[in-house]
């Protein structure tokens, strides 16, 4: 909906209260056209209902609004008498449109002084729950979100398992552009599996879409930053075509407050100059540093001529690498208990079977419970991921003959890379130099930077665009430039060959940008098993070590769980002192 469109709405929604309303607001000594003025007349039904005023200000937050109005409703009609658990449900389930009929059809009288007091345990709880679920909602979509990390992108720093608290406030929250969806869940509602918000499902040849014409335009409340090199930000996934991750089916196409959330690292601000040299990020032409908080990780190939030993890589902390183990043919039950360690088997020619595994292996404890027969075979070549640390420690090892890093050559073109243009034969360790556009700046537009751009001009700028010959025309007018409306970002995992980033899917509009995580509060072993699927909570292990610690800044990660447990013993100390004060006062 355009500007006009909501105008048109809200003085729709205006007209609707006051035809429903203007009696009930004569029979509590109001006048009339006081049901008519927008914003006065909800401070007035403030009065009637006997609700504080600031109520006001929940009736024009998107999404909270959503689970004000029926609270309004129910209100407005028992402060008129009619406070029968049926009348609620009318009222509620008729959309509001049950106070018409106590508006014309009925006899009421405005009861000014009546008790706000839940008359009934019921009624207790459900007013409690109401409020639970109001304040939870505000503080999840405009100040702090919780979120969970589901894939390796960002290894080390930010590991699959840990679940984080993301500020919304530090960029300044985003405000919700979908206005009529279900609170504290996303693009899809638990179980059903249908649409979090009021969506018209468009099905084509080519994907689906999950339309929503009730749409605010981007706003941003204030922020005390902004996205700042080396943040690690959490985004709306521009290339969003999923309901669930680790899932194939068919793509969907969504509103951008509901595409799924991502977690990088911003290496690009609006007006950079980027390239990626040898897998390393250069930024206006200097290589980029990252803050001791980073632990980056490269792809390197490891060679012994006594075979790399698993023992050794998992003892410096490397779990991404894969194990292949020889068994003799397995019978059912053996077959199901190894089942979920593999990522893949093979028959081998002497009636043997090849087992392989991610790094972690099979758990001695079940080799032996089901009395399995399984030789490991140590390769002399292993590729893994490796932070620097990891690098030093093999380099030191003297059963290590070599560490190197795998850089693909400049000119050799990846698959499925930005800007998917034969011009452009870049890949995940060459790349750029690019240009990271801002709002304002004016670019050159012919058909050699054209790919750059075209999916800016088009889908997140919204303009019309089309080709003909060696013209480009940009809302039916020949151009030869273009003048970008916002800013955008360039987003990369710290775990730089196994990323999708924006080496992938290009640029982050700002109106995708979600906010920036502050600190892990619990992080698990076992989150997922060897296929990506996520393992059972039981099969889950705490990593202690990374329990409330910091996400961002230039230092080591500071862990502040020490202080959390004392002052937590210190409240139920305090709370047992103060109620056996209490007890001996009595």
């Amino acid at each position: 909906m355009n500007g006009t469109q909501w105008i048109l709405f809200i003085l729709l929604v205006q007209v609707v209260h006051f035809l429903g309303t203007w009696k009930l607001y004569v029979k509590a000594g109001r006048k009339p056209w006081e049901a008519a003025i927008p914003i006065y007349n909800a401070i007035i039904l403030m009065q009637i209902i006997n609700r504080p005023k600031w109520w006001v200000i929940l009736l024009f937050i998107p999404i909270i609004n959503l689970l004000m109005f029926p609270v309004i409703w129910v209100e407005t009609i028992r402060s008129y008498g009619r406070n029968s658990t049926l009348e609620s449900w009318l009222v509620i389930f008729t959309l509001g449109f049950y106070i018409y009929y106590v508006n014309y059809a009925l006899d009421v009288t405005h009861i000014k002084d009546r008790s706000l007091q839940p008359k009934t345990a019921m009624g207790e709880w459900v007013s409690s729950i109401v409020f639970a679920v109001v304040a939870a909602t505000l503080v999840h979509t405009y100040f702090i979100q919780p979120y969970v990390i589901p894939t390796g992108s960002l290894e080390r720093t930010l590991r699959v398992g840990d679940f984080l608290f993301v500020s919304k406030f530090h960029y300044g929250a985003r405000t919700p552009m979908t206005t009529v969806a279900a609170p504290m869940v996303h693009d899809t509602l638990p179980i059903l599996g249908t649409p979090s918000y009021l969506a018209e499902v468009d099905k084509n040849k080519y994907k689906t879409s999950w339309k929503n014409k009730l749409q605010l335009p981007y706003s941003r409340l204030p922020g005390f930053t902004k996205v700042d090199r080396n943040d690690i930000v959490v985004f709306s996934w521009p290339a969003d075509t999923v309901r669930y991750f680790f899932k194939k089916e068919e793509g969907i196409r969504k509103p951008i407050d509901k595409k799924s959330n991502y977690v990088k690292r911003c290496v690009g601000i609006p007006g950079d100059s980027l390239e990626v040299r040898n897998g390393y990020v250069f930024v206006n032409g200097k290589q980029l540093e990252l803050p001791g908080s980073a632990k980056p990780q490269f792809d390197y190939l490891i060679y012994s001529s006594k075979g790399v030993s698993s023992r050794l890589l998992n003892k410096i902390g490397v779990t991404d690498f894969t194990r292949k183990y020889l068994s003799n043919p397995l019978n059912q039950q053996q077959a199901q208990a190894v089942n979920q360690y593999l990522i893949g088997y093979n028959q081998g020619e002497n009636g043997q079977l090849e087992l392989y595994t991610k790094g972690t292996g099979i758990p001695a404890a079940t080799i032996k419970k089901m009395g399995l027969s399984l030789r490991e075979v140590t390769e002399r070549e292993r590729l893994a991921p490796l932070t620097a640390a990891m690098v030093a420690a093999l380099k030191n090892d003297a059963s290590i003959d070599s560490v190197v890093q795998q850089v693909n050559p400049k000119g050799r073109r990846g698959v499925n890379l930005f800007p998917q243009s034969p011009d452009y034969p870049w890949n995940y360790s060459q790349l750029g130099p690019i240009y990271i556009p801002k709002r304002g700046a004016t670019v050159p537009l012919d058909l050699k930077t054209l790919p750059l751009y075209k999916k800016i001009i088009r889908e997140y700028e919204q303009n019309k665009l089309s080709v003909s010959g060696n013209q480009i025309s940009i809302n039916d007018k020949i151009v030869t430039s273009y003048t970008f409306k916002q800013d955008y970002y360039w987003m990369m995992g710290d775990n730089r060959d196994h990323s999708e980033d924006s080496r992938a899917w290009g640029y982050v509009p700002e109106d995708h940008i979600v906010g920036t995580p502050i600190f892990i509060w619990m992080s698990f072993d076992n989150f997922v098993d060897a296929n990506g699927n996520s393992n059972s909570p039981l099969k889950w292990r705490p990593r202690w070590d990374r329990i409330f610690t910091t996400v961002n800044g230039e230092g080591e990660p500071q862990s502040y769980f020490k202080y959390f447990l004392i002052l937590l013993a210190a409240y139920f100390v305090g709370s047992w002192l103060w109620k056996r004060k209490k007890s001996n006062e009595a």
